[in-house]
C-alpha cells in the first residue's frame, strides 16, 4: 500500500532495512575476511567464530526479515505501513544492535542492546497482524518469535553467562544458531512457497510463454511444510543423529520435487524470477548434505549449512530485496545488466562456498565466494540507494 511521507527513506520498511542489511551484508563478510586472514587489528569481544555466524543470521537475516514483513503486511491487511518515526527507531535499534555486538564488551548492556531490535519488531509485526485481522498470516509471527528465542539462545551462549557455561549446545554451531536458521529455512519453504510459482505463473502468463503453469499451493506442498518443520526440530534437538539424517535427506527429496513443479527452467531470461528458483534450489541441496553428513564422515556438515546460508538466504534474500524495492518503488519488475550481474554473482557465491566445504581447492574457492557476496551486496546498495531516498514513481 502506497503512502505519501515526507521522508521517502522512512515511508516504508523496504528502504532502511533493505539498504542497511545489503550494506551491512557487504562489511561484515569485509571484516570477517580481514580478521580471517590477520589483515586487520580488530577482534570481536565474542568469539570470532560466533560473531560471524550471528551476524549475518541474525544481523543481516533480521534486517532483511524485518523488511520484507513492514512490507508484505500492508498488503496482507490493508493497513498503513509501518513509517516514520517507528520506523527510524527499529532502524536505529537494529544499527545499535550491530554496534553492541561488534564493537561492544559481552556484557548485559550490550546484550538488550542485541535484542532490543529483534523484540520490538516482533512486537510491531504482531500488532499490525492481529489489528489487520490477517489470522492466516499468525504462524509467520509464531516464526518470527521462535526466530528471537535462537537470538537470545545465542547471545546468552556466546557471552558464557555463568547461568549456561556448561552447555556446549549454546555456540556458534549450537541450539540457537540451528533455531534461528531452521525459521530462516522454514520461512523460505513458506513464503517462497506462496511466491515463487505465484511470480512465475503471472510471469509466463505475461510473456505468453507456452506450456503448463506452475503447480498451484496444494495438500503436497502442506505436506511438505510439516514434514520440513519435523525435520528441521530434529535437527535442532538432535543435530548428529542417524534417524535425523534420514528425515533430511527425504525432505530434501520432497523439495527437489516441489521445485521440479515450479516450471523454473522456463525463466532464465529473467534474473529476477529465476533467481528465486535458483535460492529455493539450495534449500534441498542443505536438507541432503547435512542428512548425508549425519551418515557417512565423507561430507562436511559446513556444506549443507553454507548451502542455506550463502546459497538458500543469500540468493533468495538479494533477489526478493530486488523485486520489492522495485516493485515498491513504482519501477518495472525487469532486470537491468546491473541486477543480472549481483544475482549471478550470489548464485555463484553459495554454489563456490559449498564447493569449499566440501574440500575442493577450499581457500580459494573461500575467498572467491567472499568476494562474489560482497560484491552482490555493494552492487545492490550502488543500484537501490538511490531508489530508497527518492519520492516513489
Amino acid at each position: 500500500m502506497p503512502v505519501s511521507h515526507p521522508i521517502p527513506f522512512l515511508s516504508a520498511g523496504f528502504r532502511p532495512m533493505f539498504l542497511g542489511a545489503a550494506i551491512w551484508g557487504a562489511v561484515s563478510m569485509a571484516l570477517w575476511i580481514l580478521y580471517w586472514t590477520g589483515l586487520t587489528g580488530w577482534s570481536p569481544s565474542w568469539d570470532a567464530l560466533d560473531w560471524h555466524v550471528h551476524e549475518l543470521l541474525f544481523g543481516y537475516g533480521a534486517a532483511v526479515l524485518c523488511g520484507f514483513l513492514l512490507t508484505a503486511i500492508p498488503n496482507w491487511t490493508g493497513r498503513a505501513p509501518v513509517s516514520g518515526l517507528p520506523l527510524l527507531m527499529l532502524f536505529t535499534l537494529w544499527l545499535m544492535g550491530r554496534a553492541a555486538i561488534t564493537w561492544g564488551a559481552a556484557q548485559p548492556l550490550h546484550t538488550a542492546m542485541a535484542l532490543a531490535f529483534p523484540l520490538l519488531f516482533t512486537l510491531v509485526a504482531t500488532h499490525e497482524v492481529i489489528k489487520g485481522g490477517n489470522r492466516r498470516n499468525l504462524p509467520i509471527i509464531v516464526l518470527c518469535a521462535l526466530y528471537t528465542l535462537g537470538n537470545l539462545l545465542f547471545i546468552l551462549g556466546a557471552n558464557e553467562t555463568s547461568l549456561i557455561q556448561s552447555n556446549t549446545l549454546l555456540n556458534s554451531s549450537g541450539l540457537g544458531a540451528r533455531i534461528g536458521l531452521g525459521v530462516m529455512i522454514l520461512l523460505i519453504s513458506l513464503i517462497g512457497g506462496r511466491i515463487v510459482p505465484m511470480f512465475t505463473r503471472n510471469w509466463l502468463k505475461q510473456h505468453h510463454i507456452p506450456g503448463a503453469p506452475p503447480a498451484e499451493f496444494a495438500r503436497p506442498d502442506a505436506a511438505i511444510l510439516l514434514l520440513s518443520a519435523t525435520a528441521l526440530m530434529l535437527w535442532c534437538a538432535q543435530p548428529e543423529q542417524a534417524l535425523t539424517g534420514i528425515a533430511l535427506i527425504l525432505t530434501g527429496c520432497a523439495h527437489i520435487w516441489r521445485l521440479s513443479r515450479w516450471q523454473g527452467q522456463r525463466t532464465l531470461r529473467e534474473p529476477l524470477l529465476s533467481g528465486l528458483h535458483f535460492g529455493y534450489g539450495f534449500v534441498p541441496l542443505g536438507f541432503l548434505l547435512l542428512g548425508g553428513a549425519n551418515l557417512t564422515d565423507a561430507i562436511d556438515p559446513l556444506a549443507g549449512l553454507h548451502a542455506w546460508t550463502a546459497g538458500a538466504i543469500g540468493t533468495m534474500t538479494l533477489t526478493v530485496m530486488s523485486r520489492a524495492s522495485l516493485g515498491h518503488s513504482g519501477r518495472p519488475l525487469k532486470s537491468n545488466r546491473l541486477e543480472q550481474v549481483f544475482l549471478m554473482a550470489m548464485v555463484i557465491a553459495g554454489l563456490l562456498r559449498v564447493i569449499s566445504a566440501l574440500g575442493v581447492a577450499p581457500v580459494p574457492m573461500l575467498h572467491s565466494s567472499a568476494c562474489l557476496w560482497m560484491l552482490a551486496f555493494a552492487l545492490f546498495a550502488l543500484r537501490f540507494a538511490p531508489m530508497m531516498f527518492s519520492p516513489r514513481r
